[in-house]
């Protein structure tokens, strides 16, 4: 039985120029999967073009009508959708994000069942399938290139500009720092390892927590803190990680310290609500913080990053923080914070961040659509079912669906 698959022309403004599989991925997937056609809905802002994939002898089409699965990257505008179809896209509703209720409702409304990438995990509870890797590429990136402007040292070209990642990799070399520069990277996930590619291209040695914050070097060095290096008990009792991760409560922040000997902070940490703020605009306020800037790559705003007042954008990624003021100001401000909170970094490097994405697909995601599902995976990435109801997994979303929370 053939299984039409769709892929559905990115609709978010700004544009987003990602799509779940690249020209090349579709024929793997119909080889890999015979059973599978693919039909790719005509985008004008697509990083592929039309042509890249129509040359190949895929179907490029005005309406994905008769598709029975359909799949984006971003939240597909209500317009958009399509009745009773298979819908897979980041969603953004399942912490009960109120500026997407609207769409979830459209959704159950419509029948449609909607998987979200956020949700699929493996049945150890890890996440399948994600752009973390390039958001922390980009956004390391990003940081040494506020870095360079906010000093005056160097001048990046910006991520976005480059054709690729090769291209942008090609701008590292211009980076200079001070023989006694000191980076902090927080977070040990998808974001951390795609960071950490940056740095050990740019080739700065690693030390321990312990080493960077006591010790001098005449050589540019980061360390790499996971919760434990920056949270303790506030009882005095030892910390304990997993405890950590079920309730942040009783816990209090050590990451000021940090403050005081690093020159830049890339934040890359997953931070969940009731844990403690890594710091406050009352830590930025003291006379011996160092640290001139911050790549927040997880830009929670006003959270645990106080500095990360607003999300920037890929036209203007920087901006000031003054810690006296409490306010934005122009990054170039010598009391100033510089700030690059980018909240959709990978759409720098679409091509790259694209395949990188579709190559996780037909590893690790369409073997459990297209055969076996043993351990139910897709069905429990599902948020709503084609019955027009949330499925058992999202039921707690029900009050948030009908305006009660």
């Amino acid at each position: 039985m053939s299984i039409k698959l769709g892929i559905i022309k990115e609709g978010k403004a700004p544009p987003d120029k990602r799509v779940p599989l690249g020209p090349n991925q579709v024929l793997r997937l119909k080889k890999e999967f015979p059973q599978v056609e693919v039909f790719v809905q005509k985008s004008d802002i697509r990083a592929f073009k039309d042509e890249e994939y129509s040359k190949l002898g895929i179907p490029v089409v005005d309406s994905l009508k008769d598709c029975d699965i359909i799949m984006g990257v971003k939240e597909v505008n209500i317009e958009d959708l399509i009745p009773n179809k298979h819908f897979f896209f980041f969603s953004h509703t399942y912490k009960k994000q109120t500026y997407n209720r609207d769409l979830l409702r459209a959704i159950v409304d419509q029948k449609i069942q909607l998987t979200d990438y956020e949700m699929l995990k493996d049945e150890k509870g890890n996440r399948i399938i994600g752009f973390g890797r390039y958001a922390g590429i980009v956004g390391c990136y990003n940081g040494f290139r506020t870095f360079g402007l906010k000093h005056k040292l160097y001048d990046l070209k910006p991520a976005h500009q480059c054709e690729d990642r090769k291209e942008m990799e090609g701008e590292l070399p211009k980076i200079k720092l001070p023989k006694d520069f000191k980076l902090v990277v927080s977070g040990y996930g998808r974001v951390g390892h795609g960071t950490k590619e940056i740095l050990d291209l740019i080739g700065i040695r690693k030390v321990t927590p312990e080493e960077f914050l006591t010790d001098k070097f005449d050589e540019p060095v980061f360390t790499r803190i996971d919760v434990k290096d920056y949270n303790k008990k506030s009882d005095g009792k030892p910390f304990v990680k997993k405890h950590f991760y079920a309730d942040g409560a009783g816990h209090e922040s050590t990451f000021p310290r940090y403050l005081k000997v690093a020159d830049m902070f890339i934040a890359g940490h997953y931070w969940k609500e009731g844990s403690p703020f890594l710091y406050t605009r009352e830590d930025l306020k003291d006379k011996s913080v160092k640290t001139s800037v911050v790549a927040d790559i997880s830009c929670d705003i006003d959270g645990p990053v106080a500095s990360t007042i607003r999300p920037s954008t890929i036209e203007n990624p920087i901006y000031g923080y003054h810690p006296l003021k409490e306010k934005e100001v122009n990054f170039m401000d010598e009391d100033a914070i510089a700030v690059m909170a980018v909240d959709n970094l990978p759409c720098e490097l679409p091509k790259d961040a694209s395949k990188h994405f579709g190559r996780t697909l037909i590893e690790k995601v369409f073997p459990l659509l297209f055969g076996d599902d043993p351990h139910r995976i897709i069905e429990n990435a599902s948020e709503t079912t084609k019955n027009g109801e949330l499925s058992p997994n999202f039921k707690y979303l029900q009050a948030y669906l009908d305006g009660k929370e």
